[in-house]
Order: C-alpha cells, then structure tokens, then sequence
C-alpha cells in the first residue's frame, strides 16, 4: 500500500489531507512500502547415497546412515567370535571282576573265574544302562557284562546323568541287587543313589563297577 508523509510525521494513505490528523500534504512524494523480509531459503539437499532428503544438518541420513561428513556409509564391526565350548570331560568307569565282593556275597554253585580282565568304559550322558545284552529279550545295555558275570540281570541296574551334572544310581528291578560301596544291603527296585568320584557300584556275582570324574 501507497503512503504520503504528513508534516506531523503520520503516514497518511491519500496525499492532500492527512488522514489522520488533517493537515496538509503537500509536495510529498509517496513512500514505498516496507518490503517484507525475505524468507531465507531452505537448501534442497539430499543424501548422495539413497536420495532421502537431509533432515537439516544432521550428520547421517535417518534412512541410511550416510556420514555427511565422511561420504561413506558406517560399517559396523562384526561380532566378536565367542570360542566353542570345549565339551565337558565325560566320566568313565573300571569294570573289574572283584574277589572279595564274590566272598562277601557268594551265590551257590557259582565259582570265582580263573582269568579276569578289567576295562575302562566311558560314560557318555544322560542314561548307561548295565546288564546283559539278549536278542530274545531285546535288551542291548551299554555295559554289557553277558561275558562277564553270569550273575548280572539282563536289565539290571541304570545311570543317569541328572541335570545338575550328577550321576545317579537306579536299580531296575535286578535278580542278585545292586550294592554301593560297602553298604551292605542292596538297593530296593527303582531306588536312586548319587554317586561321587570313586564310587564302587557292585552288581552279579563278583563285578565292580568303580566310577570315576574328569581329572
């Protein structure tokens, strides 16, 4: 809008008479308008890698994580690599035939054999089974004592690895007992004992089992 200025210094919109206060304009040229402030432009940049526009002068691009910086696109570091556990120590067992068991529980008509042997067994978890392998009964025990001690049950007795890392002693049900250690009545039928480091589990006629932990 066009303005004249008054004598009185008022800024009249008609260039006789001023408008506000009635004196006389005279010989005044008009003002121009007050220009309005310019609005500063806002710059059009977008990321130079996937052409989203940049968020003000943000650093990295929000849909990409372009380094405005840098002109490179952040590389994360890979995981470190965690070693594999090396696999736990398993137990192992001594199966001997024992002369003094055979004297202290001696079954009729069964003598103590002439040559014996002893082995060592690992004992991979969770369950080893002890008896006597059969094909009529289908059993197939993990220390099969068949010619070892006629004595033994075909299902006799039954270690479990517990999940607290503890192996544990179960009869099953077996003809001539499951004895630990010196004790000197066996287990009843389905009776769980834990077992420890060195632990003698007898069976049959004259075996031994002696349990042994990791070193």
């Amino acid at each position: 809008m066009t303005t004249y200025a008054c004598p009185k210094g008022h800024a009249s919109t008609t260039d006789d008479f001023c408008d506000t206060c009635g004196a006389r304009i005279t010989g005044a040229a008009p003002v121009a308008p007050a220009a309005a402030p310019a609005t500063p432009a806002v710059a059009g940049e977008s990321c130079p890698h996937c052409g989203a526009p940049r968020a003000g002068t943000g650093r990295f691009c929000e849909d990409c994580g372009f380094d405005h910086n840098t002109g490179k696109i952040p590389v994360l570091a890979a995981p470190a690599t965690v070693p594999a556990a090396a696999p736990a120590a398993a137990w192992t067992a001594t199966i001997a035939a024992d002369r003094e068991y055979f004297e202290a529980n001696a079954i009729e008509g069964v003598d103590f054999p002439a040559e014996t042997h002893t082995r060592t067994v690992a004992l991979p978890p969770p369950q080893i089974r002890i008896g006597r392998r059969s094909t009529s009964k289908g059993t197939d025990p993990e220390i099969d004592l068949a010619d070892d001690d006629p004595g033994v049950s075909h299902s006799h007795a039954l270690l479990t690895l517990s999940v607290d890392g503890v192996w544990l002693l179960s009869d099953l049900g077996s003809t001539n007992g499951t004895y630990l250690n010196d004790e000197p009545k066996p287990l009843t039928a389905g009776q769980t004992r834990t077992l420890a480091d060195g632990d003698r589990v007898h069976v049959g006629a004259w075996t031994t089992i002696t349990v042994h932990a990791p070193s």
